[in-house]
């Protein structure tokens, strides 16, 4: 599983899950879009709707990719244990990762009950420069891995006018452009 805001999703993001899947041999990559971040509870993010069509765009030519919508339909603030809790129930033989940053890592005890994510999950984690430290009763796996994308940087760019960015699949980039997102007045849907 891999959460976020995804807004926008970006070649980075992509990136870093199939660093995961290939390092893992993992059979599938599910990336969980958020309702409401707990972690970013000051800013309105894009409608779920075009969020959810901007993964499905980034993740169209990719089998590995799943764009899984379980937090989006739930009510609460996205907290992780309780997506880990859903996905064990819903897949009890699947052996389950959690796919986090270093600095999300390094975070983790002030998570809402990370003991019962920690419960349901391995976590993956991804530095960019020293190694994640264990943590006791956590299964954690240290990937170096980085990519240089910023969803600010993206929705900066939008907002000035570009119709295109590098860090953006170009089916990606068309939906911001036609939907008028990241420019102030933005629909939603």
């Amino acid at each position: 599983m891999f959460g976020g805001t995804f807004d926008p999703v970006h070649r980075g993001h992509v990136h870093l899950a199939e660093l995961a899947r290939q390092a893992l041999d993992l059979d599938e990559v599910r990336f969980v879009p958020c309702r409401i971040s707990p972690h970013k509870l000051g800013r309105e993010p894009a409608a779920a709707a075009e969020r959810l069509e901007m993964l499905r765009r980034a993740t169209a030519d990719l089998p590995w990719a799943v764009v899984d919508d379980c937090e989006l339909r739930s009510e609460e603030p996205s907290f992780s244990y309780a997506t880990a809790e859903a996905m064990r129930a819903r897949f009890p033989a699947a052996r389950l990762f959690w796919i986090v940053g270093g600095d999300q890592w390094d975070a983790l005890p002030q998570w809402q009950y990370p003991e019962r994510l920690a419960a349901c999950v391995e976590f993956i984690v991804f530095s960019r420069g020293q190694p994640p430290l264990p943590r006791a009763g956590y299964v954690m796996h240290a990937l170096a891995g980085s990519h240089p994308a910023a969803a600010t940087a993206i929705r900066e760019a939008f907002a000035s006018g570009q119709s295109a960015h590098p860090w953006l699949e170009p089916a990606v980039a068309e939906w911001i452009v036609s939907r008028g997102l990241y420019r102030g007045g933005r629909r939603e849907t």
